[in-house]
């Protein structure tokens, strides 16, 4: 039976307890410069309270087909890098004051440094990868580096444009968020030497469990509490995201409804109350419901994607982590 609580999280974690160990000392280590700002900045973020699921799945992906060796949690570390260098930069891009509950680093050293530190990180995470070696790695994360920027870009294209679309959106979130997730998993397949149909696999695994978790996240947004979700509810509709709430509630607004997005969005108006009553035109025409049942069927096909690997308690972990992603509130 599938475990959807919170414990499933812990629970995954425990299995990887060890290789995760390692990983954290490798950050450690490798966060090291004589320029004082690049480790303080980065233990900053480093140690603020994330769940730390990319690393994680290189890790569980690899202990999956039995990998005794030391490699991937290097590739997890560097996987911790690349997740970091995106928030501070995505911090900076979005004007976020809070991040897990705690200030953000452009809130405590304005915007210049977190920019110079996520460079670093990107920096450090290549002169790493190299050091190790293998060019089939290299490529993968060559590549999804290049997406993810990618997806930062078509992201700030899309903000305040009510002519996005679901189809529009999901290329967003496969670019920006989902990237990341496949290529953790697939790192993992690759670390333990397997062929390159089991790495799709887990590459596939992991983007349809990233499409599904930033759904959700999107979702939580119109839904949660700021102390729950470790960020303030409402900052994607002030910074005018079209995510898949907004892009339903408005694609089935009618009349007023529509100027009212469109003031909000569009024109940038948001007088008191509005997110309160984007709330509730949101609830209206379903569309958290509609979101959630997206979320719900990407993570079906997460699950479908690790049919045929062996069938062993990281197989069930990752399963359960499926489904931990839509039935989450945090």
């Amino acid at each position: 039976m599938a475990d959807t609580t919170p414990e499933a999280l812990a629970r995954l974690r425990e299995l990887v307890s060890d290789d995760l160990e390692r990983t954290n000392r490798i950050i450690i280590e490798q966060l090291d410069s004589h320029v004082e700002m690049i480790p303080t900045l980065g233990q900053h973020l480093l140690n603020s309270g994330g769940k730390r699921l990319r690393p994680i799945l290189t890790l569980i992906a690899a202990k999956l087909f039995g990998y005794q060796g030391n490699d991937h949690a290097l590739l997890a570390a560097v996987v911790e890098f690349i997740h970091t260098a995106t928030l501070l930069h995505d911090d900076v891009v979005d004007k976020s004051n809070t991040r897990r509950g705690r200030a953000t680093a452009n809130s405590v050293w304005g915007n210049k440094a977190p920019v110079l530190v996520g460079d670093f990180l990107f920096s450090r995470s290549f002169q790493i990868l190299v050091e190790h070696g293998d060019l089939r790695v290299l490529r993968i994360m060559a590549d999804c580096c290049a997406i993810i920027s990618e997806g930062e870009v078509m992201q700030l294209v899309a903000s305040n444009d009510l002519a996005t679309n679901e189809a529009r959106y999901l290329d967003v979130v496969k670019h920006k968020t989902a990237s990341l997730f496949a290529s953790a998993s697939q790192l993992g397949a690759v670390a333990a030497g397997r062929s390159d149909e089991e790495a799709a696999k887990l590459s596939e695994f992991g983007l349809k469990l990233g499409i599904a978790y930033q759904v959700v996240d999107d979702a939580l947004d119109y839904a949660s509490q700021s102390d729950e979700l470790g960020k303030n509810v409402g900052d994607d509709f002030q910074e005018g995201k079209m995510t898949l709430p907004v892009i339903h509630a408005y694609a089935h607004a009618e009349g007023e409804e529509k100027e009212f997005w469109q003031k909000c969005l569009e024109e940038d108006e948001q007088p008191e109350g509005s997110f309160e009553r984007a709330i509730a035109l949101i609830r209206e025409r379903g569309s958290l419901e509609y979101a959630m049942g997206k979320a719900r069927q990407f993570a079906a096909e997460a699950k479908a994607a690790l049919e045929g690997l062996p069938d062993t308690p990281e197989k069930q972990a990752l399963a359960n982590l499926a489904d931990f992603s839509v039935d989450r509130s945090y």
